[in-house]
C-alpha cells in the first residue's frame, strides 16, 4: 500500500475547526505547496467552471446561478458567497477521465521498420476544491466503474490515486437539483478529505471545516483556524436540512429500477423521444457516463500514426454498430437505453444508480427534457395501466 493509502486506511477521528475566507486561502496554498494541482469552480465565459486555481481570490466570490431545463445564466449575489452555486457544465469526470487520451502512437521510418510506443499516464496530485456532495458520490461511483473488477483503467487509476477532495456542501439548490432523491446530498457523509459548509450571516463570512482523513487533519492544522462553535455549526447544519426541503425537483417515491423493467413499450418513450436531438449533451455534462471509442489518426505522410480514446455516447447511431447494422436504430430506442440503464440496469452492472441528482442533463438539454419528469410521467402511465378495469 502506498502511504496515502495506509492513512485512509487508518481510523481517523474528525478533527472539526471553523476559518474565514483568509483560512481558505490558506488552503490553497497549503495544497499548493504539497505539490497539488488545486481544481475548482471560477467564473469564466459566463459560467462557472472548473479549472486550476493558483489562489483562492479565483472562486467564484458573489456569483450565483439560474438554472432551468435548457437553461443556465449566471447571476451577482449580494453576500459575496464563495460556493453558493449549483453544477456547472463540468464534473470533475473532465479531469479524473479525460475526453481524449492518446494511447500509442506509431512511427514508420525510411528503412521502412516500425517504432510503437505506449501512452504512459502522466502522474498528477489533484486535489479538487468545492466538490458537491452528489459529484463526490459520482467520483465513488467512477472509482467503482473504472478500477474496480477485472478491468482497471490506468489513466484513470494515474489520476485518482491520492487525489484530495475537498467537499462543499450544498446550501441553496438550484432549479434543477434533485440529489434527495437519489440520496446523494446536500450533506457530505463519506468520502471526503475535508468537507466545508459555508456560512455568512449577521456573525461574519466563515466555513465549517470537517477532516475525514488523516491527510485532511493534517493540511486543516496548517490553515489559521479556531475550534469550531455551536453557534456555526448549528447554522452550517440548520443551512443545509433547509436546502433538503427547498429541492428543484424530485423523482417518483418508487423503486426506479423496477419502473424501467416494467415500463419499456410505454408510450411515454414515444413523446419524449419526439423531442430528442440525439445530441448526446446529456451524456457528456454527466459526472458518471463512462463510454468510450477508439480513433485512429495519421498525418499527411502517413508515417506517423496515433490512437486516441474519447468519450462516446449511446445517443450516436454508431455506438451500438454491428456488423448488420445498429442495434439501436431510433432515437426512442437511444433514449430509453440511456434513460433505463442510468436509473435502472446499472443497479445490474454495479450495485448502484448510475444518477446522482445533480440536474446537469436536464440544464443542458437543447429541447430542455427532464429525466425527473420523464421518471413521473412513466410511474403515471403504470399506474393507469394496472389500476385500469
Amino acid at each position: 500500500m502506498t502511504d496515502r493509502e495506509d492513512a485512509e486506511a487508518a481510523p481517523h477521528d474528525g478533527v472539526e475547526a471553523v476559518f474565514d475566507r483568509d483560512g481558505l486561502d490558506a488552503l490553497v496554498r497549503a495544497l499548493r505547496r504539497r505539490g497539488r494541482t488545486v481544481i475548482g469552480p471560477t467564473v469564466r465565459d459566463g459560467a462557472i467552471v472548473l479549472d486550476e486555481l493558483d489562489s483562492a481570490e479565483a472562486l467564484p466570490y458573489g456569483w450565483g446561478v439560474e438554472l432551468e431545463a435548457g437553461r443556465y445564466r449566471v447571476r451577482p449575489r449580494a453576500d459575496g458567497a464563495a460556493f453558493a452555486h449549483s453544477a456547472g457544465p463540468q464534473s470533475w469526470k473532465s479531469f479524473l477521465h479525460p475526453e481524449r487520451v492518446r494511447q500509442w502512437t506509431a512511427d514508420r521510418h525510411p528503412g521502412g521498420e516500425l517504432t510503437v510506443r505506449e501512452e504512459r499516464p502522466k502522474s498528477v496530485s489533484y486535489a479538487f476544491l468545492g466538490v458537491r456532495p452528489c459529484d463526490l458520490r459520482a467520483i465513488q461511483i467512477l472509482d467503482r466503474v473504472m478500477s474496480g473488477g477485472r478491468y482497471r483503467d490506468p489513466a484513470y487509476l494515474s489520476r485518482r490515486t491520492g487525489a484530495f477532495l475537498i467537499a462543499v456542501e450544498c446550501t441553496e439548490p438550484g432549479a434543477t437539483c434533485f440529489c434527495v432523491s437519489m440520496g446523494t446530498g446536500p450533506a457530505a457523509d463519506a468520502g471526503y478529505d475535508l468537507a466545508l459548509t459555508e456560512v455568512v450571516d449577521a456573525a461574519g463570512h466563515r466555513f465549517w471545516c470537517r477532516s475525514g482523513s488523516a491527510e485532511g487533519a493534517a493540511v486543516l492544522a496548517e490553515l489559521p483556524h479556531r475550534g469550531a462553535d455551536e453557534p456555526t455549526r448549528a447554522a452550517a447544519v440548520h443551512a443545509v436540512r433547509e436546502a433538503a426541503e427547498r429541492m428543484g425537483r424530485s423523482m417518483p417515491p418508487v423503486d426506479l429500477r423496477t419502473l424501467m423493467r416494467d415500463t419499456l413499450e410505454a408510450e411515454r418513450w414515444d413523446d419524449v423521444t419526439a423531442r430528442c436531438l440525439s445530441c448526446g449533451n446529456c451524456t457528456m455534462v454527466c459526472p458518471t457516463c463512462f463510454c468510450t471509442t477508439t480513433e485512429d489518426v495519421t498525418d499527411l505522410t502517413g508515417d506517423h500514426a496515433e490512437r486516441w480514446r474519447r468519450w462516446d455516447s449511446c445517443y450516436d447511431l454508431d455506438f451500438s454498430l454491428l456488423h448488420g447494422g445498429p442495434v439501436r436504430a431510433t432515437p426512442r430506442s437511444r433514449y430509453r437505453q440511456w434513460l433505463t440503464h442510468k436509473i435502472g440496469t446499472w443497479h445490474d452492472q454495479f450495485d448502484s444508480s448510475g444518477c446522482v441528482g445533480c440536474g446537469r442533463c436536464i440544464v443542458w438539454c437543447p429541447t430542455g427534457i427532464d429525466l425527473t419528469e420523464e421518471a413521473h410521467a412513466l410511474h403515471l402511465e403504470d399506474r393507469r395501466k394496472r389500476t385500469a378495469p
